[in-house]
């Protein structure tokens, strides 16, 4: 379908931000020129609080107008990635914010060279006031911080460093080729890489076998090029690491968030004290499934017999706002406000980039990017999505642009509540037995995929990285050796451990954004833990909740979520919502 086939209200109203390329433009050539100009800052910051204040608010000023520049030309990108004249765009706007970096390089370093004393007299002044939780966020890091020179080349090969993840984008999104498979009916289909799933979900074994090997096959036969894709990005890690005086690249990418490193640890011991509970889901599934060995192109077979339900967009959005009223009236107004108002773009359409997510830039509405095509799951997507923008417009509403972004170890949560809370309401409502299976499978899904197989990655990217750090080169097998016994592992003797599986890191975009993907599993264990007790009535977890989402980075990670009574430091978080994975597994039993 053409995009110029759909209405508008079912379309995102991206000139909120832009109501015209022209104006884009203009705002472009403007951001464009004051790159290509030195800051009259730069050499005086700390010559007085006023100076210092006003230094950061010109650097906040560009980033603002930046970040509108970058949102709106690659959401318009996103429409029709086929669009040369969005394609260009988007790569401008991506030079842009390198060169806007580049510029004030100068800030941070600055500041870190001043004397203790004279920041301390700073940090007193009212001027100062707003950007007093960021400078002491910033001289927190202060052994961390090179030179003025240092972090001008550091921020120069930035773009260099990138280059691993790109060359693996590149391969992964446009130049392997996975052949053509046979669908359920017999028709030969072309295998995507995005489509993989699909496949793999289907009901028929012979399809999800076929397209198992199909895709495997690919990726071994260029698993060596893959590998030192990795390698290379890993490397960037540690030369950045090195340069930083941090002791390992997990302690710098944690330190972003001031996440201490006992938390990444804590969720990967607390998972692998629990394996035995997702040796029993491997059980269950082999079983409910029927099959005499349960390989890899089984763990994503739907549990359920043949339940099928077709949701209209609109039936959907009607589900999401009678599910979320447990959150208030103030934050169903506001959402059903949003679904009226341009905040969503629904169905797909050619060019139309796929999956889904929530984007904006301050000062303006969240988005929501859909592809929705009318299954149960897809309204777990909306309300999932619907999550993460009502935690940006609460962020945004409340908080100044210095704090309204919030990090990503908490961005999880507010759109995993959302699917709890929505799971809850679908069982009380369900109408049978097969309804409760298929949503106690989804759920079970849910812990497999986010819990375990998140906390998996996690535990790979600790090992690798820290082979390379001790000087051990990774090639194609000892990253291939790693994969395949963490496998092993974490699925236990029930699951037969499918030569093919061992290639499967070669495919995880993630990876090449080093510790990130241990957030989806802390994130979905908080949220677990909020919903529920939100569910059972507790009304100070939800008043907490209420403010968590509007603290942008007002406050750290471990802060915010200690509003909410969850303290990330200790492994109960995680503990607890392994006994719920239990405890839904001996519900799905008695079903």
């Amino acid at each position: 379908m053409k995009r110029s086939e759909i209405s508008d209200e079912y379309k995102w109203s991206v000139k909120d931000l832009y109501s015209s390329d022209e104006l884009w433009n203009n705002d472009y050539e403007k951001a464009l020129k004051s790159t290509q100009e030195k800051s009259s800052f730069e050499g005086c910051v700390m010559d007085s609080a006023d100076t210092l204040a006003d230094a950061l608010s010109e650097s906040e000023k560009d980033d603002y107008i930046t970040e509108r520049l970058y949102v709106y030309a690659f959401m318009r990108y996103y429409e029709d990635t086929s669009d040369g004249t969005y394609q260009q765009m988007s790569g401008k706007a991506q030079m842009l914010a390198v060169k806007m970096s580049e510029k004030y390089s100068f800030l941070v370093p600055e500041i870190m060279a001043a004397d203790d004393d004279k920041v301390a007299r700073f940090l007193d002044s009212d001027k100062i006031k707003p950007y007093r939780h960021l400078l002491c966020d910033m001289l927190a890091k202060k052994e961390h911080t090179c030179s003025q020179k240092e972090e001008k080349l550091l921020a120069m090969a930035s773009q260099m460093a990138d280059s691993p993840s790109d060359i693996f984008s590149k391969f992964n999104n446009a130049d392997v080729k996975f052949g053509k498979v046979h669908d359920e009916h017999g028709d030969e289909k072309e295998l995507t890489s995005a489509g993989f799933s699909v496949f793999m979900e289907s009901r028929d074994r012979n399809v999800r076998k076929e397209a198992f090997y199909a895709l495997y096959r690919q990726y071994k036969s260029y698993i060596n090029t893959l590998a030192a894709s990795y390698y290379g990005n890993v490397k960037q890690a540690v030369f950045f690491a090195n340069a930083r005086n941090y002791e390992s690249t997990l302690q710098m990418y944690l330190s972003g968030s001031f996440i201490p490193e006992s938390v990444y640890t804590n969720l990967i011991d607390t998972v692998n004290n629990n394996l035995d509970k997702m040796h029993d889901y491997v059980s269950l599934r082999k079983k409910t499934l029927g099959v005499d060995e349960l390989h890899f192109y089984d763990i994503y077979a739907p549990l359920t017999s043949d339940y099928t339900v077709n949701v209209s967009y609109e039936n959907a959005k009607e589900t999401v706002l009678d599910a979320l009223k447990i959150l208030g009236d103030d934050y169903v107004s506001q959402v059903k406000k949003g679904y009226e108002s341009g905040w969503v773009d629904v169905y797909e359409n050619d060019g139309k980039r796929s999956g889904a997510f929530s984007w904006g830039a301050y000062g303006t509405h969240p988005y929501i990017f859909l592809n929705y095509t009318e299954t149960l799951n897809d309204i777990f997507t909306l309300i999932h999505e619907t999550g993460h923008a009502m935690h940006t417009y609460y962020s945004n509403e409340t908080q100044p642009y210095t704090y309204a972004g919030y990090k990503i170890f908490v961005a999880e949560v507010a759109s995993t509540c959302n699917e709890v809370i929505l799971i809850d309401y679908l069982l009380k409502h369900s109408q049978s037995d097969e309804e409760k299976k298929y949503l106690y499978g989804h759920y079970l899904e849910q812990f497999k995929g986010t819990l375990f197989r998140q906390t998996m990655f996690a535990e790979f990217e600790m090992i690798t990285h820290r082979m390379a750090q001790d000087g051990e080169v990774l090639n194609a097998e000892s990253l291939c050796g790693t994969y395949k016994k963490l496998n092993e592992k974490y699925f236990g003797k029930d699951m037969v451990i499918d030569e093919e599986i061992a290639y499967e890191w070669a495919r995880i975009p993630h990876f090449y954004t080093p510790f990130y993907v241990y957030q989806y599993a802390t994130g979905f264990s908080a949220a677990v833990a909020i919903a529920t007790k939100i569910i059972n009535g507790d009304k100070e977890v939800l008043h907490g909740y209420r403010e968590f989402l509007k603290g942008g980075s007002s406050m750290h990670p471990i802060e915010l979520l200690s509003l909410c009574k969850i303290d990330m430091s200790k492994p109960d978080v995680i503990q607890d919502a392994l006994n719920v994975f239990g405890s839904l597994i001996e519900d799905f039993k008695k079903i």
